[in-house]
Parts: C-alpha cells; sequence; structure tokens
C-alpha cells in the first residue's frame, strides 16, 4: 500500500475499484479493511535507531508500528468516505454495531501485529475467514529470498505453521502471520488465506471460488 516513496496510487485506485465492484455484486456484503503499517513502520523504527545509534525498546517500535497503521487506515477511510464507518476501529475492547458496507481498522496496543486485530475482529463479529493480502503470492517452508530450498505450500494446518514461526511476537516482525494472532485463530477456528495483494484477478477468482494462487492456514 505505502513502499519507499508514498502511497502505492496504481494500487489504491485497482483495490478501491475491486472493493466497490464486490460490493455492487452483493450489496449485503460487507469488508472489514485491517491496516499494517508496511514501510512507514520500519523506516520510522530504523531512522529511531540510527539517531540513537542503539536498538529501540520494543515497546517503542511497537507503538511507532501502531501509529503508522492508523495513518494508513486513515488513508483508505478517506477513499471509502462515503460507504465507510466514520470511525477507524482501534481500540478493541470496544464492540461497536457497524453497518456501513465498509470498516476499516488499524493497530491497537504493543505485543502483536494487526494479523491479531484482525482475528479480535473475526470473534466480535462472528466471522471464521481472514484474507490477508500481502506481497507474497504464497506461505513458504522458508524465507525464499535467503534459501534457494525453499518451497511454496497450498495448506497448511494452524500447528504446522506454528512450528516454522514459533510463539514469541517481536516488533517488526516480517513474516506471514505473526505468532499471537496464529494462536488466537488457532482457538477460534479461524482460518487465513494468503494471497498476493496486487494481484487482483487473483483475488477475484478466490471470490468467484475458482482456481486461486495461495496458502490457505487453517
Amino acid at each position: 500500500m505505502v513502499p519507499d516513496g508514498g502511497p502505492n496510487l496504481v494500487f489504491l485506485k485497482e483495490f478501491n475499484k475491486f472493493i466497490r465492484g464486490k460490493l455492487a455484486e452483493n450489496k449485503n456484503r460487507q469488508f472489514f479493511i485491517v491496516v499494517g503499517g508496511g514501510k512507514i513502520a520500519r523506516n520510522y523504527r530504523d531512522a529511531g535507531k540510527e539517531v540513537l545509534k542503539k536498538d529501540l525498546t520494543e515497546d517503542d517500535m511497537d507503538w511507532l508500528g501502531i501509529h503508522a497503521t492508523r495513518l494508513n487506515a486513515h488513508l483508505i477511510r478517506t477513499i471509502f468516505r462515503d460507504i465507510a464507518h466514520p470511525y477507524i476501529i482501534k481500540h478493541y475492547d470496544i464492540i461497536r454495531k457497524v453497518t456501513e458496507s465498509v470498516v476499516v481498522a488499524a493497530g491497537w496496543k504493543p505485543g502483536w501485529s494487526t494479523d491479531y486485530d484482525a482475528v479480535l475482529l473475526c470473534e466480535d463479529y462472528g466471522m471464521n475467514t481472514v484474507l490477508n493480502l500481502s506481497n507474497i503470492e504464497k506461505v513458504y517452508t522458508k524465507d525464499p529470498k535467503k534459501f534457494s530450498d525453499a518451497k511454496p505450500i497450498d495448506k497448511i494446518s494452524w500447528k504446522e505453521y506454528q512450528k516454522m514461526v514459533g510463539k514469541k511476537w517481536l516488533p517488526g516482525m516480517n513474516i506471514p502471520f505473526d505468532p499471537i494472532a496464529s494462536a488466537k485463530a488457532k482457538e477460534l477456528g479461524v482460518k487465513v488465506v494468503m494471497l498476493k495483494g496486487d494481484d487482483f484477478k487473483n483475488l477475484d477468482n478466490y471470490f468467484k471460488k475458482k482456481k486461486f494462487i495461495g496458502t490457505i492456514i487453517y
């Protein structure tokens, strides 16, 4: 959504078009869009480390990430202003009755990523699937950028996935779905579908129950 250099206008225009198109197909459909911090969060954390010449506290790193998610979320809510809930969800100990077609959410507090917040929304509103849109097509057995023998995964259980990513959250972790969120999703029986965020044709295939490229964690 916001790589180095500012907001990705091509992606945002296509995302806007896609969401509105899906709502036009089904008037009863409702999207909960949980927005991450991405490169903005990492850039701010890196700036703090560079100035101090030492690592930041985990609390500070998490808060920089949380505020980045809220800035990004406000951009998304602005784009969908005419059909979106007027407030960004950022406190998950409050359950609001929301009826708008689009509900935008951001980070809450230190200790996990927005992956966990998405799972909390599933718990609060009775949803059982999270579509995780990122910059990868699938989850791999290892980091494919570092290991040539990394293999893509089509389906994996939460138990096996947790063996891969561990159980502890560290601020700035760059993994497909965070460990705290994974434990909660497993507890609730929530399924996560990993998809490449800017491949809207593939995303459309998922909605139409056609063959798609991605990883299902269940």
